[in-house]
């Protein structure tokens, strides 16, 4: 009998294309289970023009090495973070016009649709993150275990970031309005600056974003999926605002306010994180 080398190659690479198949639906598998290729999309609220990036699992250094510029004790000691699912964030800080279509009254001092909302205390935000939870479970538009919130400290800076590890995630003025580039005189309408590498606006400067976490000192060595402390006086804010200065911009930078709080540069934008 006759040794058919077409038909031999067509069985070898038939039989290669199964091995790749199921070698590639165990590495999906594997992906999903760590949480990985469940945020490879953005996501959309189509009807409140929130766009939501993916942030992917992975392992960061959060605070600032001891000789940072401007750095505060309370930016460490470093940390070493590790994020076992993937989670989304808002592209852009929570504007006016996406607070206003799910809550009763804006209390921005500077009305502009396309600001992120400010004046906003912690709890207020919290509230907007649950009613969006609500809203879209109701649709079928949530990923299942996964809601919307506060992001905490250390995936704001995880995010933030963006794989880099310096006082900025790139120029600053490229980035961020803040008291060089606005004069000290009002916020901006959202994306208006250069966005991070993960494609995240305004994440320095504009205005101060709300975190999950209440204030407490880093836990220093190695941690997973850290929620901050269980309880607290005052809540973490991150990332600077239209007023301040470089050096409260730094991705780093750690600011404390009362829950109640209401600042003309303090705002928040959104996450969609395994439910806590």
């Amino acid at each position: 009998m006759g040794f058919d080398l077409r038909s031999s190659g067509r069985d070898f690479s038939r039989a290669a294309s199964r091995q790749r198949a199921r070698a590639g639906l165990w590495l999906a598998l594997a992906a999903l289970a760590t949480g990985r290729m469940l945020a490879a999309e953005a996501r959309t609220v189509p009807d409140l023009e929130l766009t939501l990036v993916p942030i992917p699992a992975g392992t960061f250094t959060m605070g600032s090495p001891a000789d940072e510029r401007g750095r505060s004790p309370n930016e460490g000691p470093q940390t070493k973070v590790t994020f076992a699912k993937a989670f989304w964030l808002g592209a852009t800080e929570v504007t006016q016009k996406q607070w206003t279509a799910l809550m009763p009254e804006n209390p921005s001092q500077y009305k502009v649709e396309a600001n992120p909302v400010e004046k906003i205390s912690w709890p207020e935000a919290v509230e907007f993150c649950a009613k969006l939870t609500e809203r879209e479970r109701a649709a079928g538009r949530l990923p299942e275990g996964y809601v919307y919130a506060l992001p905490t400290e250390a995936q704001w800076e995880y995010a933030c970031r963006a794989g880099t590890t310096g006082e900025y995630a790139g120029v600053l003025g490229d980035l961020a309005w803040y008291f060089k580039n606005t004069d000290g005189l009002a916020p901006k309408p959202v994306a208006q600056k250069k966005p991070n590498a993960w494609g995240l606006f305004d994440m320095h400067g504009n205005v101060w974003e709300w975190c999950a976490d209440w204030y407490a000192p880093y836990a220093g060595g190695s941690v997973t999926d850290p929620r901050g402390a269980p309880d607290g006086k005052i809540r973490v804010a991150r990332g600077g605002g239209w007023g301040d200065n470089a050096v409260d911009c730094r991705a780093a930078f750690r600011a404390a306010f009362k829950p109640v709080q209401r600042g003309n540069s303090v705002g928040f934008r959104v996450a969609l994180v395994p439910a806590r």
